[in-house]
């Protein structure tokens, strides 16, 4: 960690409203919501030099791999962050992401915790305060039921979905991977994505009150055991 220190930012919130100008030389900012062990976040970067990557990760044995591997193949255009997403309002200012990721989120399969997910209402809300209008989400799951069920969260909560698809790889290798991602595929698993842009009738936390999740228990597609609910 000692060795990448300059590419992790300590104090985020003093850099609110006004990353681009902190980090100059860039024309966006990018986030990533769980960034793992890097592969995606490096080679991701390396695509895009004048994008602004700031990938997010709580686990710090990931986050190592991930700086390490950014370090290694010399990227300055990444930044990590060790933060919770429901930090994102005191990190970021209204309309500052340009983008999302979201890859391979816990699914939090029960009913009971579904709010925990990255593409329940609350979290929606955030990401709509923090993106620019038309800014997009880009989602990626191997966990189906709960890629159609964020389908309909999505549409509810009024972004403009594109790009969605059950099987991304089934035709060639599509994108960027990362480490889970390639593994999945490999093991014949099908990769689901969709593209989720912020419009005028995107509901932001002036939304008002956020709706109860009711049944929303998941069948996982590795095998979670289903909820009480569902087996009633």
């Amino acid at each position: 960690m000692e060795k990448c220190a300059e590419l992790l930012v300590k104090e985020p919130t003093e850099k609110r409203g006004s990353w681009l100008q902190a980090l100059p030389g860039f024309e966006r900012v990018y986030v990533e919501l769980g960034c793992g062990k890097g592969r995606f976040t490096a080679q991701t970067a390396e695509t895009m030099p004048d994008t602004l990557l700031l990938a997010i990760e709580k686990v710090p044995d990931a986050m190592i791999i991930a700086m390490e591997r950014v370090q290694a193949q010399g990227l300055r255009n990444v930044r990590f962050l060790d933060i919770d997403a429901a930090k994102l309002p005191e990190i970021f200012a209204p309309g500052e992401i340009d983008r999302l990721y979201i890859n391979f989120c816990d699914p939090w399969p029960k009913s009971r915790d579904a709010k925990l997910r990255l593409t329940a209402p609350g979290f929606l809300r955030l990401y709509a305060d923090a993106l620019k209008e038309g800014g997009e989400i880009h989602f990626k799951t191997d966990n189906t039921p709960l890629f159609d069920w964020s389908i309909e969260v999505l549409e509810a909560e009024g972004w403009a979905l594109s790009e969605v698809t059950h099987d991304l790889h089934g035709q060639g290798v599509v994108g960027v991977m990362t480490d889970y991602e390639a593994k999945f595929t490999a093991e014949g698993m099908k990769i689901n994505r969709l593209v989720a842009a912020k419009t005028a009738g995107t509901k932001g936390t002036a939304a008002g009150v956020l709706p109860r999740l009711r049944g929303a228990s998941l069948v996982d597609a590795r095998g979670y055991a289903q909820s009480v609910e569902d087996a009633k």
